[in-house]
């Protein structure tokens, strides 16, 4: 049996970003995300669900929208982290894992280590070769591995490859490809890149396709985003 590591020192990545808006419209996470209200509480709304707070996470592939005050909110993307509250929309983080939520958004790579390794109960164990593949896809998102290319590198008949990407990323490979392609534009346009640049660098077919895709996974468009760009940081 091949070796695994704990998922928290894996090469899942994890994106921060903040954004100076009243408020993000309708959408689902593509991974589980924290966000924080940049002055104050926010709410998270949807599923007949609403909960406030000042540090907020948030399930996965559930729609729902967020309302903060002044100053707008900085969000936290965790890739490969699990849920831990079957059907609650979201849940505050307060103590210590309030403190690594925090102490994570400030870019601490070891708080957003041990945060992962506290959500996932340290029981999660991800192959050394899919923490290679993962790794690969985060350092290169223009990289062209097809499905093919990913059975072969785990040493798996296709199928089972694409099951075991699933069971330890909780998305399709196409599903991982793409929200790594959109991590990677985002970060372009907080560097202050044109969408058209961001869309052709990070794999897209266009701009609007990227528009589409943002607005999905974001609950707002690009240049809702650069609207806040004079507040906006990103890691």
């Amino acid at each position: 049996m091949e070796e695994a590591l704990p998922v928290g020192n894996t090469a899942f990545s994890t994106s921060v970003f903040s954004v100076d808006v009243a408020g993000v419209g309708c959408h689902p996470n593509p991974v589980t995300c924290v966000v924080r209200g940049r002055r104050g509480p926010l709410s998270v709304v949807g599923q007949g669900q609403s909960i406030t707070g000042d540090i907020v996470i948030i399930r996965p592939g559930v729609e729902h929208h967020i309302i903060c005050g002044e100053g707008g909110l900085s969000a936290m993307y965790l890739d490969g982290a699990r849920w831990i509250s079957p059907g609650t929309l979201a849940e505050r983080l307060e103590g210590r894992l309030g403190e690594l939520a925090l102490a994570g958004m400030k870019l601490d790579s070891d708080a957003q280590r041990e945060l992962r390794e506290r959500l996932n109960h340290g029981q999660d164990r991800l192959p050394r070769k899919m923490s290679a593949v993962l790794a690969d896809l985060a350092a290169e998102p223009m990289a062209r591995m097809n499905q093919n290319e990913l059975a072969k590198r785990l040493g798996l008949e296709r199928t089972q490859a694409l099951r075991l990407f699933k069971d330890s990323t909780g998305m399709t490979f196409r599903q991982f490809k793409r929200w790594t392609g959109l991590q990677h534009a985002a970060r372009l346009i907080v560097a202050g890149a044109l969408v058209r640049t961001a869309a052709m660098d990070a794999g897209f077919a266009d701009t609007a396709h990227l528009t589409r895709t943002f607005k999905h996974s974001f609950g707002l468009t690009p240049s809702q985003a650069i609207a806040g760009l004079p507040t906006i940081g990103g890691g």
